[in-house]
């Protein structure tokens, strides 16, 4: 494999980039949840729980969301902080795939919890990294550590990956993709100023794995390793925004099913 891809790969990247870095996308894209709101501790909130549960069809995600926003009154920070017993009743039976309504309950006690002492969550992650840090490894390591600081369901762990242990991370890095990356379009938020797009780590699943391997860029199961791997090739095409590539890599996957 050559230290950097060759020509016909970057321009394969920037064409399937510009076709799909486009707001066109956003309405089938989970990311449509935070882009419901304007105030940052909304779009926070919204964006953790519309990356958490972005597994499976997009179709069913929306839908579990918007069920989760709707029991919300759609004001998710005012939820976090002033919700009742009543109102965790009207959650009982809530479900998307295997996140339940045991899960969905600790993550609103963390929640409550952290935002009636910070105003962002842009803290639980930023505090842990370092400007000299290549990547935000440690962010992730360390707001794992701080989520599951208090007694929590062992069910929920499985919901809240770590690089610790050796998981891609990929929902989790779809969110700061969200909150860190700023672009031209009003896509990605760019509401987090304390973490640098150049330390993103690209959201890796099957499907962009998939292409990565096609693509000679990394190959191997979507895992901490690979999505490192990656990310640095990508670096070498954009070392400050290296996971706007996401979008060709996805689109690439998951619309196009390239083989």
């Amino acid at each position: 494999m050559s230290q950097n891809p060759d020509r016909s790969i970057r321009q394969l990247l920037e064409e399937r980039y510009r076709y799909y870095h486009h707001p066109r996308f956003i309405a089938e894209d989970p990311l449509s949840v935070p882009h419901q709101f304007t105030r940052k501790a909304d779009r926070e909130i919204a964006g953790l729980f519309a990356a958490v549960l972005s597994w499976g069809r997009r179709t069913s995600i929306l839908k579990s969301c918007n069920r989760l926003l709707q029991h919300m009154d759609f004001a998710p920070h005012d939820f976090v902080l002033h919700h009742t017993a009543a109102d965790l009743r009207r959650l009982t039976g809530f479900c998307h795939r295997t996140f339940k309504d045991t899960d969905l309950y600790y993550f609103l006690h963390f929640l409550k919890r952290y935002y009636r002492k910070y105003p962002s969550l842009e803290d639980a992650f930023a505090r842990f990294v370092s400007p000299h840090d290549e990547t935000i490894e440690n962010g992730l390591i360390g707001f794992h550590r701080l989520f599951f600081a208090a007694q929590y369901p062992q069910r929920t762990r499985k919901h809240l990956p770590t690089p610790e242990r050796g998981s891609a991370c990929k929902r989790l890095n779809l969110f700061l993709r969200w909150m860190v990356r700023r672009d031209d379009q009003g896509i990605d938020f760019g509401i987090w100023t304390r973490i640098s797009p150049r330390q993103l780590v690209c959201p890796c699943d099957v499907h962009v794995m998939r292409v990565a391997s096609r693509l000679g860029l990394a190959c191997g199961a979507a895992n901490w390793k690979t999505a490192l791997t990656l990310t640095a090739r990508l670096r070498e095409l954009d070392p400050d925004d290296p996971v706007r590539f996401d979008f060709a890599l996805f689109g690439m996957g998951v619309v196009e099913r390239m083989p």
